[in-house]
C-alpha cells in the first residue's frame, strides 16, 4: 500500500510546543517521582500495606479482624485502604519495588497535573504551574508509596466539581458520585470529601438568589445524602466510615505520631513561608473572598497546623477555594499554552513509558535500610521466635516477613491506651511499668532501636543478653550472659 504524499507535512508539522504546559508539568513530576524513587519507599508502612493487599488476593475476601500481630490477633480490624492495597500488591508482583514506585508516582504527577489544568482553565499558564509547583513543594514530604497518595487525584477532582457546581448555583451532578465512592475504597480520608460537600453547599446557598436558596438547599441535600450512600458503596458499608472515625478518637496518641503531629515553626519551612506570603498577599493587594470561602480557607489551614498529614490537603485544595474570587477580583485571564491532539498524547506517552523503563533498568529501588532490620530478623527466623517485642516503626518490615508483631502503623487497631502505654513503657518513663510488659505478654525477644532507652537497661538486666546489634537495629533475647 502507498502512503498518501498529503499525511507526510502534517508529520513535520507536529511539535511537542502544542502539549499543554499542564501535561508537561504533570510529565515532568512523574519523571522527577521515578528518579526520587526510593524516597517513595521511606515508610515502613508500605511493606505491610502490600501484605494486606496479598493477602486479599490469596484468600479472595477482605480481613474483618487482625491477623498480622500476636498482641491484638483476632480483634475486630477492617483493612478500609483495601483497593489501594491490591494496586500496591498487584504493581509489587508484576515489577518488584519498581512497581509500587511507579504506581504511587503516576497517581502524585495526575493529581499535581489536573490542578494546574483547572488552574489554566481561569489564569495564565506560567501563574497555575507556579501555583501548582509549589503546591507539590509543600507536600513532598507525604509522597509515600501509601494509599493517600492514590486518593490525591480523586480528591481534586471532586472538590473541583463541587466548586464549579457551587459557582454555577446548581446542585453537583450525580456522575460525581462514582469519585467519592471510588475514593472511599481508596483511603480512609474520604470522610473529608463528605466535609467539602456541605462547605460548598454553603457557598452556594451564599452566592444564590433568596428565592433560589430553598430549593438550591434541597437538592444540594439530596446529592449529600446520595454522597454518603455512595461512601458506602464498599465491601465494609458502613463499617468504614466508622473505621475513619477511630483515627480521630486517639487522643494523645495523635500529638506522638510524628505524621498527625501539629506543624512546628521552630525551624523555618516552607509551610511557614507560604503562610507569610500568603498574609503578605492579602494585605497588600485587599483579597477580599465570601464568608463561606474564607471559613473553608481557615478550615483547610487549622488542618494543616493541627496535623502535619493534612499539608497535601490545604496544598491541594487551597489554590481551588482561591481561584475564581482571586480570578475575578484581578481580572486574569485563562491563556491556554497548547491543544492536546492525539499524536502529541501518544508521542508523549512513548516517551514516559521509554522514560520509566530507563530509569527501572538503571536504579535499584528499595525501602530505607533504617526501617528494614534484615539482619537481625533472620536471627529471629532462626531461632523461630514468636513473641518479639518490636519498634513500633520496624512493624511493617516483620508483617512483610510474615512474622508476627508486637505493634505496627495500624494505629486504630490498638488504639490510644495501648500504644501510649507502649511508648511510655519503652521510654523508660516507668520501669516497672516496661517490666511488666515484657511480663504479661511473656516477650522471649525485644527488637529495638540501637538508641532506644530500654536497650540501655536491658544490657544491665542478667535476664536478658544482646545477641545482635547494627547501626539499624539491636536484639535481645531472653536468657542470662
Amino acid at each position: 500500500m502507498s502512503i498518501d504524499a498529503t499525511t507526510i507535512p502534517q508529520a513535520k508539522a507536529f511539535s511537542f510546543g502544542r502539549v499543554p504546559a499542564w501535561l508537561w508539568l504533570s510529565a515532568g513530576v512523574y519523571v522527577l517521582s521515578l528518579v526520587y524513587g526510593s524516597g517513595l519507599l521511606g515508610d515502613s508502612d508500605t511493606y505491610w500495606q502490600i501484605a494486606v493487599g496479598q493477602w486479599i488476593l490469596d484468600h479472595g475476601t477482605l480481613p474483618r479482624v487482625d491477623v498480622y500481630s500476636f498482641s491484638k490477633l483476632g480483634e475486630p480490624w477492617i483493612s478500609s485502604s483495601w483497593l489501594a492495597q491490591i494496586l500496591y500488591a498487584v504493581s509489587y508482583n508484576l515489577a518488584g519495588w519498581t512497581g509500587p514506585v511507579v504506581v504511587a508516582a503516576g497517581s502524585i504527577a495526575a493529581a499535581f497535573g489536573l490542578l494546574a489544568h483547572i488552574l489554566e482553565r481561569r489564569i495564565p499558564a506560567g501563574y497555575a504551574t507556579l501555583v501548582a509547583l509549589v503546591a507539590m513543594a509543600l507536600s513532598a514530604s507525604h509522597f509515600l508509596a501509601r494509599p493517600h497518595v492514590l486518593a490525591m487525584p480523586v480528591m481534586v477532582a471532586w472538590a473541583y466539581g463541587l466548586m464549579t457546581a457551587s459557582e454555577r448555583r446548581q446542585p453537583p451532578s450525580f456522575w460525581l458520585l462514582p469519585l467519592i465512592a471510588l475514593w472511599a475504597n481508596l483511603h480512609g480520608g474520604f470522610v473529608f470529601g463528605l466535609v467539602l460537600a456541605g462547605a460548598f453547599a454553603i457557598d452556594a446557598l451564599w452566592n444564590a438568589e433568596p428565592s433560589q436558596r430553598k430549593p438550591l438547599a434541597l437538592r444540594w441535600a439530596a446529592f449529600g445524602l446520595a454522597a454518603l450512600a455512595a461512601c458506602c458503596f464498599t465491601p465494609y458499608g458502613w463499617e468504614s466510615i466508622l473505621a475513619s472515625r477511630k483515627i480521630l478518637d486517639l487522643g494523645v496518641l495523635l500529638r506522638i505520631i510524628s505524621e498527625w503531629a501539629p506543624a512546628d515553626f521552630s525551624k523555618l519551612s516552607l509551610f511557614e513561608l507560604t503562610i507569610l506570603a500568603l498574609i503578605a498577599g492579602v494585605l497588600y493587594r485587599g483579597v477580599r473572598l465570601s464568608p463561606p470561602r474564607i471559613a473553608l480557607m481557615l478550615g483547610l489551614l487549622h488542618m494543616a497546623l493541627s496535623h502535619g498529614r493534612n499539608l497535601e490537603i490545604f496544598a491541594l485544595l487551597l489554590p481551588i477555594v482561591l481561584l475564581t474570587p482571586v480570578s475575578q477580583q484581578f481580572a486574569l485571564q485563562s491563556t491556554p499554552s497548547g491543544r492536546m491532539t492525539f499524536v502529541s498524547a501518544a508521542m508523549l506517552a512513548v516517551a514516559l513509558g521509554i522514560s520509566t523503563w530507563a530509569l527501572a533498568a538503571h536504579q535499584i529501588y528499595s525501602p530505607l535500610k533504617s526501617k528494614s532490620p534484615a539482619a537481625a530478623v533472620e536471627i529471629i527466623k532462626t531461632h523461630n521466635l514468636r513473641r518479639v517485642l518490636n519498634d513500633r516503626a520496624f512493624g511493617g518490615y516483620l508483617i512483610g516477613r510474615q512474622m508476627p508483631v508486637f505493634i505496627d502503623g495500624r494505629a486504630e487497631l490498638y488504639g490510644e491506651k495501648f500504644t501510649m502505654d507502649y511508648f511510655n513503657a519503652l521510654d523508660l518513663k516507668d520501669v516497672s511499668q516496661f517490666l511488666g510488659l515484657l511480663k504479661d505478654h511473656d516477650i522471649d525477644a525485644l527488637l529495638l532501636r540501637p538508641d532506644a532507652p530500654a536497650a540501655g537497661l536491658l544490657d544491665h538486666l542478667g535476664v536478658w543478653r544482646r545477641v545482635y546489634a547494627d547501626d539499624v537495629a539491636v536484639l535481645y533475647m531472653r536468657g542470662g550472659s
